[in-house]
């Protein structure tokens, strides 16, 4: 009897432990992501502003920039930038994730970038409590960043694979498809289970319908003009939504859903995408 009690007292103890342990493992991951935001003064001030505004009312753990970080091409203009538009972020607890754009290749390869931007290269991946993320240089899609895509893709046991690049694997604005992305990378995000693709580069909002179980979304509306959409060629995905909007997505990653949103500059919501797991 009294060993009986000694028992039941310990697992009494353990499991509100275990509980708690299993509370942690399941907390959403929550994303705000965006591209082509990187003109500087007023515009780009703004920009950040609103990001604030809307992470103060949304939790966000990490932010993820799209490319076209710096159209300034300089060193110390981006960097004086990014600390009056995002240098609030440190204070919120935020992490940030960036990839390169084509803007900011055109000075010292963008290594300026990679320590404002939490960047550990030019491609590298970082995991989340639900989410891997694998943010890619699309600038020079080259033999060695292939091998490293497919090494890593192979291995991840994340629930959620997403890859992040600037240039899209589809869109149809002022743009269309990054022969060298769709060539080398697609048939990788198709084979290893990536579930979503981010990108930038049209300066406008396009959400394409899955892929062999990949979604691609485009959202390059950080400040920098707006691009029309356009019709889609034949052989494209299906596209679900387009529209002209500057703004940035929030993503909410648990472990069995993600949902995403559009969000404008104001903190309106326009639109809105969810799947599960197994869907």
């Amino acid at each position: 009897m009294h060993f009986a009690a000694v028992l039941l007292g310990l697992l009494a103890a353990l499991l509100p432990a275990a509980g708690q342990a299993q509370g942690r493992e399941i907390l959403p991951d929550r994303i705000v992501a965006f591209g082509d935001f990187g003109v500087g003064g007023s515009t780009q001030r703004a920009f950040g502003e609103a990001v604030r505004r809307f992470e103060a009312r949304n939790h966000a753990d990490l932010l993820v920039t799209l490319g076209d970080n710096d159209y300034t091409e300089n060193p110390a203009a981006f960097w004086t930038n990014w600390q009056e538009s995002f240098g609030w972020t440190q204070a919120a607890g935020l992490r940030i994730a960036g990839v390169l754009g084509n803007h900011d290749v055109r000075v010292d390869g963008g290594r300026y970038q990679f320590e404002t931007l939490g960047m550990a290269g030019r491609f590298y991946r970082l995991r989340r409590r639900n989410v891997e993320l694998f943010l890619l240089d699309s600038t020079r899609v080259d033999r060695a960043q292939t091998a490293w895509l497919a090494r890593v893709l192979r291995r991840s046991k994340a629930p959620w694979k997403v890859a992040v690049v600037h240039h899209p694997a589809f869109t149809c604005g002022s743009y269309r498809s990054h022969p060298a992305v769709v060539r080398n990378w697609v048939p990788l995000f198709e084979r290893h289970g990536v579930r979503l693709v981010l990108s930038g580069h049209d300066h406008n909002y396009q959400r394409f319908a899955p892929r062999r179980g990949v979604r691609y979304v485009v959202h390059g509306g950080g400040g920098a003009g707006a691009y029309e959409p356009q019709a889609c060629p034949s052989g494209y995905p299906r596209r679900l939504r387009a529209w002209k909007e500057h703004g940035f997505l929030y993503l909410v990653a648990r472990a069995n859903r993600l949902d995403g949103w559009t969000v404008t500059t104001t903190g309106r919501r326009t639109d809105h995408f969810t799947f599960s797991a197994g869907g």
